[in-house]
């Protein structure tokens, strides 16, 4: 699908900032990983910022707050330029994977069915609109929000509520939706502190949101260090079990779960995530596979180091509990 032209605007300067850890406010860290991405300037932003994106190991500075020992890039572009990245994302590998996705989050749904009935839903950082799709079908009144200019049209072409943009771009009233989702996008924005409050406040009382993201605690993970796969210059943060639930409940929510995340994916789209691993017997690898029909099987991944936590925005306020109210 062909993309339609950009508006001629002058591009916005890519400027790098040192931020504070987000979760505690500290400013003392302790380096963790150096930075194994130069200059950013000479990176297209398609490959680093797609979500199909194969840049491994490519991203700034890890570093771990000496506070509370969360971990972060840091020092990270400015989130004017991120966004302005996001916007311009074209990423037509992604509708690869669309019968994968469709089961993943089928699944997911089925899990938070066990919690609540269906709603309104708002699936943060949509694409496509896969979920919002999924959800609709599964009998919720589902919408999304998008940066990319590219995937929120898409989405919309094919019936679906998204809008394109971020949360300042939505105009929904406080208390507004059942469920509000954060697949695989917590880790990308800014702030994701301040975005968690103002998710709290469009979320009705007794209302969930779930969130999945990469922990940077697994075995996994920590087997392979420096050379785990998600430390990626679009992965701003890396949550483990215990700083995402602080994170979490700092914003007003109270955790109801947290588990293991599976996904499912077609063993072609697991032979191409080595591409940039294996170099140039990546061609040959990925032929035979191809040939050999089993590219196009579904196959379960679970490593461990991707979670699902699922919160609850209280039924009362910390002070209306404090004052007595809703007691018998």
């Amino acid at each position: 699908m062909a993309a339609a032209a950009s508006p001629l605007v002058p591009p916005i300067t890519l400027l790098m900032r040192t931020v504070p850890c987000n979760l505690c406010g500290g400013t003392a860290s302790t380096q963790v990983f150096a930075s194994r991405l130069p200059d950013l300037r000479d990176r297209d932003v398609q490959e680093i910022f797609a979500c199909t994106s194969s840049a491994y190991g490519e991203c700034g500075p890890i570093v771990r707050c000496e506070a509370c020992g969360f971990m972060y890039q840091n020092p990270q572009p400015d989130p004017a330029w991120i966004l302005s990245a996001y916007e311009d994302v074209i990423d037509t590998r992604y509708e690869d994977e669309r019968e994968g996705r469709l089961h993943t989050f089928r699944h997911e749904l089925e899990q938070i069915g066990r919690l609540t009935e269906p709603g309104r839903v708002l699936d943060i950082g949509s694409h496509v609109g896969v979920f919002v799709e999924v959800a609709r079908d599964m009998g919720w009144r589902a919408e999304g929000v998008e940066p990319s200019r590219w995937a929120s049209r898409v989405a919309r072409e094919r019936g679906l509520s998204v809008t394109c943009g971020t949360l300042d771009d939505l105009h929904a009233r406080a208390d507004t939706y059942d469920l509000v989702t954060l697949w695989d996008v917590i880790e990308h924005l800014p702030d994701p502190s301040a975005d968690l409050r103002r998710l709290h406040s469009l979320l009705r009382p007794g209302g969930l949101l779930a969130i999945s993201t990469m922990d940077v605690d697994a075995l996994v993970a920590r087997l392979l260090g420096r050379h785990w796969p998600w430390y990626m210059q679009m992965h701003l943060f890396y949550f483990s079990r215990r700083t995402l639930s602080q994170l979490i409940e700092k914003a007003g929510y109270e955790v109801v779960e947290i588990r293991r995340h599976r996904r499912i994916v077609r063993a072609a789209y697991l032979v191409s995530r080595l591409e940039r691993r294996v170099g140039s017997l990546y061609g040959p690898i990925s032929r035979a596979v191809e040939r050999s029909g089993v590219g196009r099987r579904l196959v379960t991944v679970d490593l461990g180091d991707i979670i699902t936590l699922v919160a609850r925005k209280p039924e009362m306020s910390p002070s209306e509990r404090r004052n007595g109210h809703g007691a018998h």
